[in-house]
C-alpha cells in the first residue's frame, strides 16, 4: 500500500484530503482504499454517479470505458460531459471534470468498446464495475474475474428501474456489533440484584460472505417447489430486470423514448417469452410497467449510482456486511431493497 509519493503511509495532503473518512471507516480501510485500481465500463448517467463517488473516495485509478459518443440524451444526467462535447468520444470528453473531482487519484479514459477488449486487459484492475452491456458481455467479464480473483459488480438504470449486483466471491470483512456485557462480576455472596444490568458495547468482527456468478442468478430455477410459492408475492423487480436485459440483447440498445409506443409493444413480446420460460406468470410484470423504463431519470442514477458506488467501497476497505448479492429500485414503489437470488 503506498501513497501518492511511494510510500507505505498517506501523505499529509492525503490525511488532510480524506479525514472525515479516516474517522468514519479507520485509516487501515482508507488505505486499501487508496492503493484500489477500478475499471468502470459504461459512462452514461448512472456510470458518471459511480464514476463521481468512488473518485472523491479516494481510490488509487480508476479507469472509465466507453465506446460510445456524447449525445443529448446525455444532459438529462451525465453531468461529466460538457453540453459543447456532443459527438465526441463520452469517456474523453468526461475524463476533465472527472479528473477535476480529486486530483490525487489516477483518472484515465479509455474510447475503445469493451467487446473489442482481450481477456488480459481485465487483469489490471482490482474491481470492476460494468454497465450498459449485454448479458452475453456481463457473463464474460465475470467469468474472468473469478479466474483472477477480481470483485465484480454490474447494473444499470432504465428510467425510473435501477439494479446492482455483486460477485465478490470469498469476501473477508470487519463488522461493527453491538454486544451486552456486564460491566462487572458477582462477587461471591453478594446478591443477584446489585450486580450491575448488561450494558451495550460495540465490537469489530471478522466476517467471510460467499457469493455466486451471475449466470448462476440467471439461470435460477424459479419452478422449484419451494421457490415457487413465492413467487406471487415476490417483488417484480428481478423479471422486469431479465426482460429489460434481453431487450438490449436482441436490439442492441435500450428501450428508446421516440419509440416508445413500439417499444413497450416489444418488451410485452419479450416478457412472454422470458417468463413463460422461467415458468413464470407473464401478469407478475404487468405492462405499466414497461412505461417507466425510459431513458435515464437523474434522481433514479443519484441513488443506484449511489448504492452502487458505497458497495464498490465496503469491498474495497473491507469495512461493513456487503450487498449479496442484488439491489432493486422499484419503479411504481420508488423504492430500493436488497435481495439475494442463486445457489
Amino acid at each position: 500500500m503506498v501513497g501518492i509519493d511511494g510510500s507505505s503511509e498517506l501523505t499529509e495532503d492525503e490525511a488532510e484530503l480524506y479525514d472525515r473518512q479516516i474517522r468514519l471507516w479507520g485509516l487501515e480501510s482508507q488505505k486499501r482504499l487508496r492503493k484500489a485500481r477500478i475499471l468502470l465500463i459504461g459512462l452514461q448517467g448512472f456510470g458518471a454517479e459511480i464514476c463521481k463517488n468512488i473518485i472523491l473516495a479516494g481510490v488509487k485509478a480508476v479507469t472509465i470505458l466507453d465506446g460510445g459518443v456524447v449525445k443529448d440524451e446525455d444532459a438529462s444526467s451525465q453531468f461529466l460531459a460538457p453540453r459543447d462535447q456532443l459527438g465526441k468520444n463520452r469517456a474523453e470528453a468526461s475524463l476533465s471534470r472527472a479528473q477535476q473531482l480529486n486530483p490525487m487519484v489516477k483518472v484515465t479514459a479509455d474510447p475503445q468498446d469493451v467487446a473489442d477488449k482481450p481477456d488480459t486487459f481485465f487483469g489490471e484492475f482490482d474491481v470492476i464495475c460494468a454497465t450498459e452491456c449485454s448479458v452475453e458481455q456481463l457473463i464474460r467479464i465475470n467469468q474472468i474475474c473469478r479466474e483472477k480473483s477480481i470483485k465484480f459488480f454490474c447494473g444499470d438504470v432504465f428510467g425510473m428501474f435501477g439494479y446492482t449486483f455483486a460477485d465478490l466471491q470469498i469476501h473477508e470483512y470487519a463488522e461493527e456489533v453491538t454486544v451486552h456485557k456486564a460491566s462487572r462480576s458477582q462477587k461471591s455472596g453478594e446478591p443477584a440484584a446489585k450486580v450491575a444490568k448488561l450494558s451495550p458495547v460495540k465490537e469489530t468482527r471478522k466476517q467471510t460472505a460467499t457469493f455466486v456468478p451471475l449466470q448462476d442468478v440467471l439461470e435460477f430455477d424459479w419452478s422449484s417447489e419451494t421457490y415457487a410459492k413465492r413467487v406471487p408475492k415476490a417483488d417484480p423487480s428481478y423479471f422486469l430486470m431479465r426482460v429489460l436485459l434481453r431487450f438490449r440483447s436482441k436490439h442492441g440498445h435500450d428501450p428508446i423514448p421516440k419509440n416508445r409506443e413500439k417499444d413497450i409493444e416489444e418488451l410485452c413480446k419479450i416478457r412472454d417469452e422470458v417468463l413463460t420460460k422461467l415458468r413464470v406468470p407473464v401478469e407478475k410484470v404487468p405492462d405499466n410497467l414497461f412505461r417507466n423504463v425510459f431513458a435515464e431519470v437523474s434522481p433514479v442514477c443519484a441513488i443506484v449510482g449511489g448504492v452502487m458506488a458505497q458497495e464498490i467501497i465496503k469491498a474495497v476497505s473491507q469495512k461493513e456486511s456487503p450487498h449479496n448479492n442484488m439491489f432493486f429500485f422499484n419503479p411504481i414503489k420508488n423504492v430500493g431493497f436488497v435481495d439475494h437470488i442463486g445457489n
